[in-house]
């Protein structure tokens, strides 16, 4: 048997020349920068600035017809389907369901030292039976100075810096409306002005966690605040060239498991009457009235007992019903309330309350700068089973005098029960 034979293939070199290799090189170094120049173009297009805006809102449907005992209690500031007012046809006629909030919000960082928000309400009520009106609540930039952004200014319409229930979201506020002392220092709590802000940025971190993990923060308003404004509120125009100024002190400390956060603030300025007074009443200075305040806050968060108190002083506009005049008049007033954060399974909360408020003195931008005694005590509960829904219970017992000269002699006494469903999305 013959042995195989095992044949040789010969081996091959390829030999390039210089110049051949030199173009294999550049070949795949551009092709190399093409998919470099790809990928950038792709990060490019993902950071446009459109890219970075966020969009997310909420409603509240109210309903404030059960066991009313007193229809002619009512706040015209606070909710307009709560009782009657002068334009009402009957006594039952704004007690029906009432689209509370109807808004969404626009925000975003464009830019690395530019944040905007915008955020409109369609379910504005400027008169009395008409309802649900588009407008512009917040509109405003934030300009920041460092990477951390821990200095800024912000400039448009937004919440002036008074008070912690005042820059509290009614998206997260437990009580169904502000009170009637801090917040009748600026109607829907806006203003357009230029506001500096400055916290480190572990507190920013910290205000926002407030927010995000259910303990009713008033947001990130920084530890020191201080800006100017027109005086004349949310989108009215301004009307004797006199800047209200405010500035704000509040800090979120860490005791143990606890945060408490006390904080202080005022503003002054003038203001300016237009076609708030009635036929035959007068003002002293109707385009210069002193318009002023001091107000400070404490706030223990709900880890699980909360206490949220403010207490303000000052002077303002206030109708006189012995002289039917609106004079410059001493005002005082402030709330308590008392909360608990009780968390269930599948991360459903309920949030027993209970809040008092007092208040006595005026509102500059009601009609004749209406003079108020409020005592009002208020019992409720709010139950949110998922993140997109909570629901509302509150008995109040009111005791408010509003006087005007239409309604010279007005106090009215009454309970009621008042219901709210908010969607959050």
């Amino acid at each position: 048997m013959e042995s195989s034979k095992k044949t040789k293939i010969p081996s091959q070199t390829v030999t390039l020349s210089k110049e051949e290799l030199t173009k294999s090189i550049v070949h795949v170094l551009d092709s190399i920068k093409k998919v470099k120049d790809v990928q950038e173009k792709s990060k490019e297009k993902k950071e446009q600035w459109y890219d970075k805006i966020g969009i997310r809102g909420y409603a509240q449907i109210r309903y404030n017809g059960l066991f009313s005992s007193n229809d002619k209690v009512s706040c015209e500031q606070c909710d307009r389907s709560w009782g009657t007012t002068s334009t009402a046809i009957d006594a039952k006629s704004n007690n029906g369901l009432f689209i509370r909030r109807a808004r969404i919000v626009f925000s975003g960082q464009i830019l690395p030292n530019v944040y905007f928000y915008f955020q409109p309400d369609f379910a504005s009520s400027p008169s009395s039976g008409v309802n649900n009106f588009a407008q512009i609540r917040d509109a405003y930039f934030d300009l920041s100075f460092d990477p951390k952004k821990e200095y800024r200014i912000r400039i448009g319409q937004s919440k002036v810096p008074f008070g912690f229930e005042n820059l509290q979201s009614s998206q997260n506020r437990l009580t169904l409306d502000r009170n009637d002392a801090l917040n009748s220092a600026v109607a829907n709590e806006r203003d357009l002005g230029a506001f500096f802000y400055w916290a480190p940025s572990k507190i920013r971190d910290r205000f926002a966690m407030l927010v995000k993990d259910g303990y009713k923060g008033s947001g990130d308003y920084g530890v020191f605040g201080f800006g100017v404004y027109n005086g004349q509120t949310a989108n009215r125009s301004e009307a004797n060239r006199n800047l209200h100024v405010v500035t704000r002190v509040s800090y979120p400390f860490e005791i143990g498991s606890q945060i408490i956060e006390p904080g202080l603030q005022a503003y002054t300025g003038k203001w300016a009457f237009g076609s708030e007074l009635s036929t035959g009443v007068t003002t002293q200075d109707k385009l210069y009235t002193v318009d002023q305040r001091v107000a400070a806050s404490f706030i223990l968060y709900p880890k699980p007992f909360g206490v949220q108190a403010e207490y303000n002083i000052g002077k303002g506009p206030r109708y006189n019903k012995l002289t039917n005049t609106v004079d410059v008049s001493d005002l005082e007033g402030g709330y308590v309330t008392l909360n608990y954060k009780w968390d269930l399974p599948k991360q459903q909360y309920i949030y027993p309350f209970a809040k008092f408020q007092y208040y006595d003195g005026g509102k500059k931008f009601e009609k004749d700068a209406r003079s108020y005694v409020v005592r009002d005590y208020e019992l409720g509960i709010e139950w949110q089973p998922i993140k997109a829904f909570e629901l509302v219970a509150e008995w109040v017992i009111a005791d408010r005098t509003f006087e005007d000269s239409a309604l010279p002699n007005n106090r009215q006494r009454g309970n009621l029960l008042r219901l709210q469903a908010q969607f959050n999305f």
